[in-house]
């Protein structure tokens, strides 16, 4: 009998070696550490170990050191900003099995990659960068302490969200999935928009989603994919999880009409009760364009049916409640007009038949988007076994090292094939289940599926 242990966080601390420059104020250096009950020392040597390693590696690189390689433990490092260091420490998956009375220990090294997991760390600062601002600049407005206290207050709970086991090729793109519409709907939605952000002047940006994809958005590329993923895998499923605890209305009948003073639309950030004006409920407080303005925004979501508009406003611009009537009097109608017709368009889509015998991950780096079909749209866990998963991985991180185009293809000891292709900034990974098919054919099968599913997009032959 064979048991495989899971890939687990060892151990998560932030450090600054300018903060405990002199011998005996070592433990000044350190800012934050996960788990809280670790001794003293033991967090000494563990940011000593760290600084040793990356002062070590700069005599051979100019590039800092992304992971150090032992048996039992594979560790990450992140420079996110001058002086700052991010390291993360996760357990290596083992299996014990019984022979001749003993206990023999492997230790499945290649389970965990360094493209992933020194993804999982960056998301990890870009999140915390997202509701808490950079390290450098809560220093200039406060002091150490202070950022130690954000760094106490955040993390702690953010590091429970991890789901180490089941991170992959999906952390290293981090990318955003966006929601084809015809023409008019799409420009509908855009005066939409327009109107919003000329009726009430407190709105700086505003994002339009369905179904926890994108169709909209007025922030910056790398502002927005930070949201959209705080968005997707913490907010919406959290209000949906609550809204389905309360109790629903019947569904399978046909949508009553929607008016003017009736309508599907409330608040996921902000009052829960229109009826309520000492409940504005809970705002959070996001920081965008830290690296040229540097704004703080408050979040509001507002959601009817299927389709969610966040509107960001500052802080000292929103009024007071009667505002988040007007907008609910606004948005409502609208919103759940607009969401109804969006539905059908969306309905047929997903009604068309799909090809099973390959699944595929799509990525462009020049506008995010991302597709796949080897996850489970909502969960986003892999639906393909994780050797596979794997292997798309380690593709991604050879294309990562040459700055021409690739393409790669490989045979699994399965009978599956594995087909990489890099070119002009996008990024088409495709499994094809064909046992009996030789390479030639998979050649010809790779490109019969991107001119069926991505006829508008060149791929180099």
């Amino acid at each position: 009998m064979t048991n495989r242990s899971c890939i687990t966080l060892y151990n998560f601390f932030v450090y600054n070696s300018n903060f405990g420059p002199r011998e005996g104020e070592e433990h000044k250096k350190i800012l934050f550490f996960h788990p809280a009950d670790t001794n003293i020392d033991t967090k000494i040597k563990a940011v000593g170990l760290s600084e040793a390693v990356v002062k070590f590696t700069e005599t051979f690189s100019d590039k800092p050191c992304d992971a150090l390689h032992t048996q039992k433990t594979r560790q990450v490092f992140l420079q996110p900003e001058k002086d700052f260091w991010m390291v993360m420490t996760v357990t290596i998956p083992k299996s014990e099995t019984e022979k001749d009375g003993q206990t023999h220990i492997e230790y499945h090294e290649d389970d965990v990659q360094d493209s992933v997991y020194g993804a999982v760390l960056k998301q990890a600062y870009n999140m915390f960068k997202l509701f808490m601002g950079p390290f450098t600049s809560i220093l200039k407005l406060t002091n150490v302490q202070h950022l130690m206290q954000r760094l106490d207050h955040f993390f702690p709970r953010y590091l429970q969200t991890l789901r180490l086991g089941q991170a992959d090729i999906m952390e290293v793109h981090n990318g955003i999935q966006f929601l084809p519409l015809d023409k008019n709907t799409y420009l509908r939605i855009q005066c939409f928009i327009n109107l919003i952000e000329a009726t009430f002047s407190q709105v700086k940006y505003t994002a339009f989603l369905y179904n926890d994809q994108l169709v909209w958005s007025g922030l910056e590329q790398d502002d927005m994919r930070i949201l959209y993923k705080y968005l997707t895998t913490s907010l919406f499923p959290t209000a949906l999880e609550s809204e389905m605890c309360r109790e629903s209305p019947k569904s399978g009948g046909p949508l009553p009409p929607i008016t003017s003073s009736s309508h599907f639309g409330k608040y996921v950030t902000g009052p829960q009760n229109l009826n309520d004006s000492n409940n504005l409920g809970k705002i959070p407080h996001i920081y965008v364009n830290t690296d040229t303005r540097y704004e703080e925004l408050n979040l509001i979501a507002y959601r009817a049916l299927s389709a969610t508009v966040c509107l960001m406003v500052e802080p000292t611009s929103i009024p007071g409640f009667e505002w988040y009537k007007k907008i609910d009097a606004f948005l409502g109608p609208q919103l759940s007009t607009l969401a109804s017709d969006i539905s059908e368009q969306y309905s047929k889509r997903a009604s068309l038949p799909s090809d099973q015998q390959f699944k595929y991950i799509y990525f462009n780096h020049m506008n995010l988007a991302q597709k796949t079909t080897i996850h489970n749209r909502k969960t986003l866990s892999a639906i393909i076994s994780p050797e596979i998963v794997r292997l798309i991985a380690d593709i991604n991180a050879s294309f990562v090292k040459t700055e021409d185009d690739a393409e790669t293809v490989m045979k699994t000891v399965s009978d599956c094939w594995v087909v990489g292709k890099k070119s002009d900034q996008r990024e088409f990974y495709v499994v094809i289940n064909q046992k009996n098919a030789n390479l030639i054919e998979i050649n010809e099968e790779v490109k019969r599926l991107c001119s069926t599913h991505f006829n508008n997009i060149f791929f180099l032959d």
